[in-house]
Formats: structure tokens, sequence, C-alpha cells
């Protein structure tokens, strides 16, 4: 994944009620700006200015710390020490330490090493559509394991001199976490956080109604919603072979990569929809399960507590990880 520094942070204000000098819940505030080369959408409902200046800060913290083309981040330092012992922060050694877990629990299926392959391709702004060399590709397959990664407390040293860490996969995910933790100390009662498409919530609408998280119909230019995911408290985070790719002699090449190859992955799925508590679990999960394919995919989600998941085939066809799934397909009701 390519990410870009900050572009811009706006503070745009939505008064229901007018002439007011106390919070009040029928009022929202909404911050808008890029991090991570994603747009990122926060509304709070009772936050005043300040609360909303304290989100922007939190995205601008973690871009810095974490972002694999800012040189001056602790990912950066980590990946250009070509194996030597990097001191970094508690939360950026805590994120790796979870990245190792996934990549643990997807047998490999999710490697925050990714980056020597991703690196070699462009889902941005490649009008040939160009494809890596092969020989290279091969080459960079060679350091994705991220079993190379030690850490030790808040040391982190690669025992591949040419791996590169890339938290891509998981760091909007903890970022979104760390924006709700910070609005439930600061007495927030009621938020909606979208990074990117991954969305959490923090309580429901201020009416005492869910939230309604739309899952987008994969292809459709147009942003056609599919199904509906009515929620409150909840992370939304899905993953598609349609969010970045390009096509080329009728063939499809997206942005998650499998590991073991550096090709984009190819099986039946066009989408996975993680609904989890914590948004970074949803935001690993959801590529680790479209990794893993239907079958075991599914088998994953129903093994753990608290998870659950919508997958959405090639046909367009929608499977629930359970029953319990509410999920909304007659959308018009």
């Amino acid at each position: 994944m390519k990410h870009k520094k900050i572009l811009a942070c706006f503070l745009t204000f939505s008064f229901l009620l007018t002439g007011c000098s106390t919070k009040d819940q029928s009022q929202s505030l909404s911050m808008t700006g890029t991090y991570f080369d994603t747009v990122v959408k926060i509304e709070v409902w009772g936050a005043d200015s300040k609360i909303m200046d304290g989100c922007k800060d939190i995205c601008e913290k973690y871009e810095q710390l974490l972002s694999p083309t800012i040189d001056s981040s602790e990912i950066s330092q980590i990946n250009q020490a070509q194996g030597a012992s990097v001191s970094v922060s508690k939360e950026t050694a805590d994120l790796i330490e979870l990245g190792k877990y996934y990549g643990d629990l997807s047998d490999g299926k999710f490697d925050i090493t990714i980056a020597s392959a991703s690196d070699l391709w462009n889902f941005h702004d490649n009008a040939d559509h160009s494809i890596p060399d092969a020989e290279q590709l091969s080459e960079a397959v060679t350091h994705i394991n991220y079993k190379t990664i030690e850490v030790n407390g808040t040391t982190v040293t690669m025992s591949d001199p040419y791996a590169k860490i890339d938290l891509g996969g998981i760091a909007k995910g903890y970022i979104a976490d760390q924006v709700k933790n910070y609005l439930v100390e600061e007495g927030i009662e009621h938020a909606y956080i979208n990074l990117g498409g991954n969305i959490l919530t923090l309580g429901g609408k201020t009416d005492g109604s869910n939230f309604r998280i739309g899952i987008q119909k994969p292809f459709a230019e147009d942003g056609t919603v599919m199904a509906v995911l009515p929620v409150s408290d909840k992370s939304i985070v899905s993953s598609g072979n349609y969010e970045r790719y390009f096509k080329k002699d009728g063939k499809i090449y997206h942005h998650i990569l499998d590991p073991s190859t550096g090709y984009p992955i190819e099986n039946n799925l066009n989408q996975v929809t993680i609904i989890s508590d914590k948004s970074v679990d949803g935001d690993a999960l959801s590529t680790t399960c479209y990794a893993l394919g239907l079958d075991e995919g599914l088998k994953l989600i129903r093994s753990m507590d608290n998870i659950e998941a919508v997958f959405i085939t090639d046909d367009n066809t929608i499977y629930k990880s359970s029953d319990s799934v509410d999920l909304i397909t007659d959308i018009n009701n």
C-alpha cells in the first residue's frame, strides 16, 4: 500500500440547534482529513472543537509512527536498518506483535512483511496496467516471512535485512480504535468513525436507533449498496478485490496479494466483511478471511468469540457466519 503524507484536515460544523453555548447531544461536529492515503471522516455528537482537534492529533500521530513512506516513521526506520535493532514506541511494538499474531492465526496468509512484493505493484496511477517483472517478484517473495521479525520489549530486529514491514492491513483499524478510546475518555457517547471504509461506531444514533452500514456491491461503479448492517458500538471492515485493481487481457489484478507468490490472491471471493468489537481485529481478519477463502474463512470466524462475518462470492451470493448476523438485503425497507 502506498501512503501519502497528510494533505489537509478540515473541521466542519453542523448544528441542529443554534445559539447554544453548551454541548448538546443533538449537535454534531465532523472532521475530514487524508492519512495513510485514505480519506478519514469522523462525526461526533456532543463534542466541541477541542475534542475534534484531539481526533486529528491521533490520526497525525499514528501516521507519523506507522507510515512506511514517511522516512522518519518508526516503520521506515526498521525497514532502513538492514537488520540492525531499532527502538520504537510501545504502540508500534504492540501493533507489530499483533500483526505477527494474525500471521500465526492465518498460517502466514496474513503477513506484515508483504511490502517487498506490494512495493512492486501499482494500483493507483498505472495507466499502462503494467505487471511486475516475474523474476523481481520471485526474489521479493523470498523476503516475505513475518517470523523474521523479532520483538523484544520495544526493540525490533529483522533477521532478514531485506525484509520490510507494511502495517497497511491492520493500521487503520488500530487508529480507529485509538480514536474511539479517546472519545470514550472524553465522555462522548455517540460517534461515527470512517477510515477509508473501516467503520467504527461509538454507541448508536442519538435517537436510540442503530447506525446503518452499507455493504457495497463489488465492482458497482455507482457504489450500489447490496446489503445493510444495522449496528451500535461495533466495527465493520470490508476487504475485496474491487477496492484497488486494474484489468489486463481480461484478467483482474487486485491489491490483496498472496504472500507465497506475490501475485493477487485468486479464489471465488469478491468481498469479506467483518463485524467485531475492535476495528483492528476487523481490519486484520477481513484480509485474512479473504486470503483463506470461503470455507476456511467461515471456519476461522466460527471458531472465534464475538466476531461475525459476511462473505460475498464472485456470483454475488451472500454467506453469513451465523444466523445472528442482522443483515438487511431488502434495503428499500
